[in-house]
Formats: structure tokens, sequence, C-alpha cells
């Protein structure tokens, strides 16, 4: 695990989600390898391009820590199951035609692929993208990786998998996102997040969407409690976890779910930080309170930090130093100003294939989001200044 102090730079510490638009050259070439047109070296290639201009541009936005936009990833979702979004190279024992993940405001949803049988293992970790982009980096990297429970969702609602139990394949998923967690600190990432966007969806019981009105949530902090078992106090205060409403093609899936239906709950998994939406909501000071009163002090021997969502990632406004500022000042009104972040409320581009109706281009959205980023780095120095944090 690299050294890393989050307060160095910026008093208050602050940190990408992890995902940043795709540019349309990268997009065109990941639908040109699905429609065989390209080999995965050419699609490689454009990829490590993508890679190099993030990272130049994250570090000039004078971020403390960086990720690589997740360029080389088909989403944040399926990066351990399959070369593209599009389900080119599925991982062993997969197959289409899971069940929908998530069902989105404007009406588009994002399928998992199937599981068919047993075992379960990953074809790709995170840190097998982190190992290729590191080499780049001249301040520390995170690295997101995947939550367990996003990928309990393989399994059947309802039927079982022929020779391989439920009980068995959760077994396996939580051996692999130990896995996956431990080989991206060997690999050199400072911090590692989980995404766990499933979370808030879990309790909004859409009728078109069944496994979220199946009382999932609880199952779902235990799955993620039991990878935090496998890691000590010390590991798990550079282990985050990552909470939104969802984001693709500037929609979400669980925005009009009541936050307090999640946190009290969240906050009952032992990691030592929390990426939480926030810059979207309507009624923060209901959000800020809830954060105030359930983050743990002692969380399996961890105080638990808070870092607030200050940039609405599907806009295509940015906001200004001083906006960011005042949702962190504000904040310290209910939550120990020694204990709060600030970070985006989502990755910029969960899915690789994005086309950002709301900013009208991919690329128009990734120069936006680096306008953003830049702007969160200065107003959380400012908030910093303000509230006396060092």
């Amino acid at each position: 695990m690299a050294d890393y102090d989050p307060r160095t730079v910026t008093g208050i510490p602050t940190e990408p989600v992890g995902s940043l638009p795709r540019t349309a050259k990268l997009q065109a070439a990941y639908a040109a390898y699905d429609e065989g047109k390209i080999d995965l070296a050419t699609l490689e290639a454009e990829q490590e391009a993508a890679v190099k201009d993030t990272i130049e541009r994250l570090e000039a936005t004078g971020s403390p820590i960086i990720s690589d936009g997740e360029q080389r990833w088909s989403s944040f979702a399926t990066y351990p199951l399959t070369d593209t979004l599009n389900g080119t190279g599925l991982a062993n024992n997969l197959g289409p035609g899971g069940q929908f993940f998530a069902i989105f405001a404007d009406g588009h949803g994002r399928q998992l692929p199937r599981l068919t049988g047993g075992p379960f293992r990953y074809k790709y970790y995170a840190a097998d993208a982190l190992k290729k982009s590191i080499r780049y980096a001249h301040v520390p990297m995170k690295q997101a990786v995947i939550a367990p429970s996003m990928l309990a969702l393989l399994y059947p609602l309802k039927d079982k998998v022929p020779g391989y139990s439920r009980e068995a394949f959760e077994e396996d998923i939580v051996k692999e996102c130990v896995k996956d967690i431990r080989q991206a600190f060997a690999a050199g990432a400072a911090r590692v997040s989980v995404d766990f966007t499933e979370g808030r969806l879990a309790t909004r019981e859409d009728p078109r969407n069944p496994w979220t009105g199946a009382g999932l949530l609880p199952h779902f902090i235990e799955l993620n409690n039991r990878v935090m078992a496998h890691f000590t106090a010390d590991e798990r205060k550079n282990i985050g976890i990552h909470t939104c409403p969802g984001g693709d093609r500037d929609s979400v899936h669980s925005a009009d779910v009541p936050y307090n239906n999640l946190l009290p709950s969240m906050f009952k998994i032992n990691a030592g930080y929390f990426l939480i939406q926030l810059a979207s909501e309507r009624d923060k000071d209901t959000v800020y309170r809830s954060i105030g009163e359930n983050l743990q002090d002692d969380a399996d021997g961890v105080a638990q930090m808070a870092y607030i969502g200050v940039c609405v990632t599907q806009s295509p406004r940015p906001e200004s130093a001083e906006e960011i500022s005042d949702q962190l000042i504000r904040a310290a009104n209910f939550i120990d100003k020694q204990r709060i972040g600030s970070t985006d409320d989502c990755g910029f581009s969960p899915f690789s294939i994005d086309e950002k109706p709301n900013h009208g281009s991919p690329d128009y959205a990734r120069e936006i989001a680096f306008q953003k980023i830049k702007s969160r780095v200065e107003g959380t120095r400012m908030a910093a200044e303000k509230l006396g944090v060092s």
C-alpha cells in the first residue's frame, strides 16, 4: 500500500470517485471492436492514449490523488467479467441475458450477464488496469472496485444454478472482491473505494426490476462486511464505500429514494470512509444531519470519514470554487469538520458507451468534468482555510 496523507494538499481531503467520460473516438473504438472491425490490440492502443491524456489532465487540476478515469473498462460493474459493455469476451460460466441491474429515470436499463455455472472467477482484476496506468502518474492513484453485493445480482433471484448453490457463489464473490482489493494495493493504489450504487436502489421497489423489491439491503451490507473482515483497521482507513443514485446518459436510477432508507444501514459497513453523492440532493441539510448522526466513531477500530459530493456529474454547468466551499462549510454544521472530505457525486461516466445528452457530446462532457474537478480542489482548499482545518 502506498503512503498517502489525504490532508497534505487541501487540508480537507478530496478524492475522485473514479470514471471520466471516454472520448467519442474511444467509444467508437469500443463499438468497432464489438463489431469485429478492429482487434483487441487496436482497442487497447486507444485506451492507452485516453489514459495518458486523463492522468495528465487530472494532475493539472491540482488533485492530490487521481484515477485513470476507468478508460480501460467496460463499466464500473462489469470490468471483471467482460472485454466490453456489449458482452464481447465474457468470463467463464457467464452468458448474456441476466437480470437488469438498473432501469434509469429516462427509461433505459443496464443488464448484467447471466450466471450459468460455477465456480465464479474474475476474468480481470482492477489491478490489471492500475499496473498499466500508474507508470504515467506523478501523484498518488486510487482504484475503484466493484462490490460483492453488485455481483450477487448475477445469481438469479428465484431460480437455482444447477450444481452451484447461492451460498457457494457468494463465498466465491467475497473471495474475489478481497483479492481485487489486495491486488490493487499491491499494484500501488493509495486508496481503494468499493462502488455500492446498488445500495440506494435496493430500497426503491421498482416493479420493472424485481430484485429491488426483495429486501436485499441487509444482505448487501452483510456481504460487504464479509469483505471488510479480511482487512485490518489500518488497511480499512484507506478502503472506502461509494454511494450514489446511479449515473448513465445523464440520467439516474434512484434519486427519488429517501437517503435515510440507506444511510443508517450503510454506515454499518466497517469501511474507513464513504464517498456520498450530495450536490444534486434537494434537501442537503437532512442528509448532512443523517451522516453526522450515523457516521461511526468506531467501525471495528476505524473512525469513519464522510466525503461529501460537491459536483453534479449529470450537469454541464461547472460549479464555482466558492459554491463548493459553501457546501462543505454548510456540511460542517452537522458533521465534525475533521471528518469531512469532498468528492464528486458519482463517477462522471460509469459506462464505456455513454452519449451524455445533457452535454451534447462525450467530448464536451469530458472537458466539463476536468473543470468541475479543478473547482472541487480549489473549493475544498478554500473551505479548509475558512474552517481552520489543516
